[in-house]
């Protein structure tokens, strides 16, 4: 009887995620495959084979990842071979997407299953059944959940944030916890899976720590969520006054993408922050910096899918194009990962130009 020949592996997830060198202590963009497998890595989405790849049987997955200090979103992926591999995603979800869907692979090796997504298996744990990733949606609950606030200690503003009692406050009201000491251990794991970020002295303190608990149930201990438009004013000049109001709005959605530059035309991948009222998109590198290098006034712009890249040489970057067109006349050409990631963005951003300042 004739032996089927050997299937290959399925690609299960891919995207941009920044990876640490092994040799030396630098963090570059890479597109990253996750097949059923294992994870390869490319220098560029269209090379076409990887610089490297990670074998999934055997391996352990670490997150989060807090190796880093102030590198959010890091996760560890550890080698039967003790071999460990550092990603950095550009925001929880996407940080979150991954894990689930390696963890789950390394899973289907281990049982000798193929991977799907249909699965009745829940989330990760806590011994109390709750899901973190279900209570953090519930406390971003525009109208039912904590709510951010302007917060003033030492000369500082703090911008869409809130205070520890607050969390341990609204625990209790929706019934999550039986007291206040179960309340710290939750809010703790809500901030050491990186849901929750310190803001101000007090709050870092503890995560770092220098107190009893990581999170602290005070008035004066500040918190903000992962993803929202949290940023902090102190004695700014005006200049600075303009800048930080730019950063006001919600974020309505972010990730990364290849941004075209205006003078040598070439490609380079960044992480992109689409915040409304003021419609504002800010773009980052990815590998590092708190900055922006640069931001894009969304109000009466104009944004489209592009098929052919008129300034490109040809197979330089291909598909899933679209040009943003600032009320300045100002253009900027964008490729998304795939096409139902360009008609998001292109939703996101058209809906932003409407309705922001």
């Amino acid at each position: 009887m004739e032996q089927e020949p050997e299937r290959e592996p399925r690609r299960i997830r891919e995207g941009y995620l920044v990876k640490k060198g092994s040799m030396f202590n630098t963090w570059k963009p890479m597109w990253v495959v996750l097949s059923e497998d294992g994870v390869e890595y490319f220098k560029k989405k269209t090379d076409s084979g990887p610089k490297g790849m990670i074998p999934l049987k055997g391996s352990a997955l670490t997150c989060p990842c807090q190796d880093f200090g102030k590198r959010m979103f890091v996760v560890k992926l550890t080698t039967a071979k003790q071999q460990d591999h550092f990603f950095q995603a550009s925001h929880l979800e996407e940080r979150d997407a991954w894990v689930k869907d390696v963890k789950k692979a390394i899973q289907c090796i281990e049982r000798g299953k193929r991977f799907s997504r249909k699965s009745t298996r829940k989330s990760i744990k806590l011994p109390s059944s709750i899901n973190l990733g279900t209570l953090y949606l519930s406390m971003k609950d525009p109208d039912k959940g904590i709510r951010e606030m302007k917060l003033e200690k030492d000369k500082k503003i703090f911008n869409h944030c809130f205070t520890g009692s607050c969390v341990i406050d609204w625990l209790l009201l929706n019934n999550s916890i039986r007291n206040r000491p179960e309340g710290l251990v939750l809010a703790s794991a809500l901030l050491n899976e990186g849901y929750f970020q310190p803001a101000g002295d007090a709050s870092k303190s503890a995560a770092e720590g220098l107190s009893e608990t990581s999170f602290l149930d005070h008035e004066d201990a500040f918190y903000y969520f992962a993803d929202s438009g949290f940023f902090c004013e102190g004695n700014s000049s005006d200049d600075d006054a303009v800048f930080s109001e730019e950063f006001r709005g919600t974020v309505i959605k972010q990730g990364c993408l290849l941004k075209q530059g205006h003078r040598r035309k070439n490609w380079k991948v960044r992480k992109f922050v689409l915040r409304e009222a003021p419609a504002y998109i800010h773009y980052y590198d990815p590998a590092g910096g708190e900055e922006p290098l640069g931001a894009i006034h969304l109000r009466g712009c104009v944004v489209t899918a592009v098929e052919d890249n008129p300034n490109g040489k040809k197979n330089e970057v291909e598909g899933n194009l679209f040009e943003i067109i600032t009320a300045n006349e100002v253009h900027y050409l964008l490729q998304a990962a795939a096409s139902a990631e360009r008609t998001e963005w292109i939703k996101a951003i058209q809906l932003v130009s409407r309705t922001g300042k």
